[in-house]
């Protein structure tokens, strides 16, 4: 992935709440894309350890054991190699779309990540915890590990900060 095909991340409100829109090129096919984001040893490279049942309705688990945030949820929409969309959320908590969308381009893929947060929640922290998961995607992509990049989590919130405050 180059600097050149990362497009600009927004942030906006909207009825109830908020709507991050985070968008990558990745060069790699559709494929190697919809693995990552759906298969248990995959999402755990670059996510978290999680399952998600590939159907409508289908259980999705994910645990991020660092923050303490299980997603325990269902997928909302599923259209393989395309679309997956599930709740960032739990049980009774309020309901935290996610929406991975895949996209074949010239050279790879772009994904088209959607996070909503309900009003009240910091869609900044959200938005930026997605933004350093997707740096971690594309090393994953590449066969290289890496940790958590807490200094672009940073950058990203407050990115999306000043663009809340404008």
């Amino acid at each position: 992935m180059s600097e050149e095909n990362i497009e600009p991340s927004t942030i906006r409100r909207v009825e109830g709440g908020f709507e991050g829109r985070l968008e990558r090129v990745y060069e790699h096919d559709p494929a190697a894309l919809w693995r990552m984001l759906t298969d248990p040893q995959a999402l755990a490279q670059w996510l978290a350890p999680g399952t998600i049942e590939l159907r409508a309705g289908g259980a999705v688990r994910i645990d991020f054991a660092d923050s303490g945030t299980v997603i325990d949820s269902t997928v909302l929409a599923l259209e393989p190699l395309r679309l997956l969309a599930y709740s960032w959320s739990s049980g009774e908590e309020p309901e935290r779309p996610l929406r991975w969308e895949l996209h074949p381009v010239e050279k790879g893929t772009r994904l088209i990540l959607t996070v909503r947060t309900p009003a009240g929640e910091d869609a900044s922290k959200a938005c930026a915890g997605f933004d350093a998961h997707l740096d971690m995607l594309a090393a994953a992509l590449e066969g290289v590990p890496v940790k958590f990049p807490f200094e672009r989590y940073l950058e990203a919130r407050r990115h999306y900060q000043q663009m809340l405050a404008q």
